[in-house]
């Protein structure tokens, strides 16, 4: 129960912190809603998909808007470290992992409201999917494992981080790895290399996924493709971040 209460406090405080940064907050909401109206109304016509483009690359933004907020996650476990946070509440009776575990939360939260965001945009300006309630929850039940898993991620590199900048650039690589995906045009379509590079990406197949889920057309081989990176990011992440953790105690 102790436990609990300490997740509970510790989230409130994030998001209490969170609330007076905006420059995280214009990271997470408005460069995604950015983005959705550039890819659509300014590059969208030079992109022959076989789909109308704002279903193709909708699943793409949706990942995309995930990668936009972690920067400040990291930025903000690793203000928590330099700044004595954490080691003051090493000598309370404070659960360890509500400490790094309300990060996660509060990280997960932020990313599902600019994900409903993105999604009502995309609605509003011809998104039509055709998924299946079962397939929405496959869907939410996706988003959800990758955010853990980058969330985790970027907890990590706060830890590793000397200072908060350097703690937000660590994460960049998270936010630049979508557009080497198929969010936008299909890996086929790209030129030797960087096609070979976006197959086998973790990104690409979690994109796909969710494409084939919101079409009705799901496949359960990169569905099952997808699971593994996400499941396997977040182990990395976590031990990492719980490595990192002792070591800076």
């Amino acid at each position: 129960m102790n436990a609990l209460s300490d997740f509970t406090t510790l989230v409130r405080r994030n998001f209490r912190h969170a609330m007076r940064t905006p420059l995280a907050l214009f990271n997470a909401l408005i460069v995604p809603v950015f983005l959705i109206f550039m890819m659509v109304y300014v590059f969208g016509g030079a992109f022959s998909v076989g789909v109308a483009y704002i279903d193709y690359v909708t699943p793409g933004l949706i990942i995309t808007a995930i990668g936009y907020g972690i920067s400040a996650t990291a930025i903000a476990v690793n203000a928590d470290m330099t700044t004595g946070f954490i080691d003051r509440l090493r000598v309370m009776a404070v659960s360890r992992a509500a400490v790094l575990g309300a990060h996660v939360v509060l990280t997960t939260l932020r990313s599902l409201v600019a994900i409903t965001l993105i999604v009502a945009i995309a609605l509003a300006i011809g998104f039509r999917p055709s998924a299946t309630f079962a397939q929405w929850l496959g869907v939410i039940g996706l988003v959800v494992l990758t955010v853990v898993a980058l969330s985790w991620l970027a907890v990590a590199f706060g830890l590793a981080a000397g200072t908060p900048e350097s703690a937000g650039m660590a994460a960049v690589p998270l936010m630049l790895l979508p557009f080497l995906s198929s969010a936008f045009v299909p890996a086929g379509t790209m030129g030797p290399g960087v096609r070979q590079f976006a197959e086998y990406q973790p990104f690409t197949p979690i994109i796909e996924t969710l494409r084939g889920l919101l079409t009705g057309r799901p496949s359960a081989g990169t569905a099952v493709t997808a699971v593994a990176w996400c499941l396997g990011l977040t182990l990395v992440g976590y031990l990492l971040a719980r490595a990192n953790f002792t070591k800076r105690g």
